[in-house]
């Protein structure tokens, strides 16, 4: 059964019990997502601390799979309905950006058939979701190299991130990385800003840090505030390196389709109990 999202309503104005801090989140999230309500399915966590950009390292499917005597496709099937539910679940309780690790530069060493299926599977979902997107006002990003991605999918990917364009003002972002893989993409900024030099267009003391992340794929999104990975794999596995210098690590041994809106919820509970010091000294010393 599809659930809808529930409104925020007058929650900023009503919980006097908020911080100024707290309230000041709600207001970015009613204005950035209106039918968002972390108040209401996440209630046991204060607004501020609900993590603004959540990065997920989807893992576990295919040992999902093996475990149910099934092919590995059928783990990958089952994995894309997690992705609709935890989206979903993202939305509701205020999660402004979602990047998902979805077809690594890593994963072409894969088996061909097995390939085959994942992209037949990518360019099945962008069609298929489409109006859920739209209806719960989600916004598509692609990062990655479009190298060597099949014309099918890169068409599929094509339409969702256009037909969702005009739901960046009033919804979260689902940033799809497919193809990605982070030194690749810190080698293209790289190379990027090497040829800014060149033509004139950029002094090499002119680059900075800020700089080097606007040449980045995810340039314009924040950082994420916590990364996920399921499968209970201790490793980055080429995965955002710039970007989540900063960012909460939670590894939990749930497979990927076992993932359910509970365990995002556990995941957020531990991300929110942390003290980020990004550096400094713990609050108090």
């Amino acid at each position: 059964m599809k659930r809808g999202l529930a409104p925020l309503g007058d929650s900023v104005e009503s919980n006097a019990a908020l911080s100024e801090q707290d309230r000041a989140v709600l207001a970015r999230i009613a204005k950035v997502m209106p039918e968002a309500d972390p108040l209401k399915h996440l209630s046991d966590v204060s607004p501020s601390r609900i993590p603004r950009h959540i990065a997920i390292i989807m893992d576990g499917n295919g040992r999902w799979a093996v475990k149910q005597d099934k092919p590995r496709q059928f783990g990958h099937q089952h994995g894309a309905e997690t992705v609709r539910r935890v989206i979903a679940e993202a939305g509701r309780i205020g999660v402004e950006y979602v990047t998902l690790y979805s077809f690594s530069t890593e994963n072409w060493k894969r088996p061909e058939d097995e390939i085959r299926d994942l992209m037949a599977l990518c360019e099945l979902y962008c069609h298929s979701q489409l109006p859920e997107l739209l209806e719960h006002k989600i916004r598509v990003r692609v990062i990655g190299r479009r190298d060597g991605l099949p014309e099918g999918v890169l068409d599929a990917l094509d339409t969702l991130v256009t037909k969702t364009h005009e739901n960046s003002s009033n919804g979260p972002t689902l940033c799809l990385a497919i193809n990605y893989g982070s030194r690749e993409e810190i080698l293209d900024a790289a190379r990027s800003l090497a040829q800014r030099a060149t033509r004139g267009e950029i002094a090499p003391e002119d680059i900075d840090a800020d700089l080097f992340t606007d040449s980045l794929y995810t340039a314009g999104m924040p950082d994420p505030d916590l990364l996920i990975r399921t499968a209970g794999e201790m490793r980055i596995s080429n995965y955002l390196l710039w970007q989540i210098s900063y960012a909460e690590l939670y590894v939990t041994n749930t497979l990927w389709p076992e993932f359910m809106e509970e365990d995002l919820h556990n995941a957020i509970r531990a991300y929110a109990a942390r003290d980020r010091r990004f550096g400094g000294l713990s609050k108090g010393k």
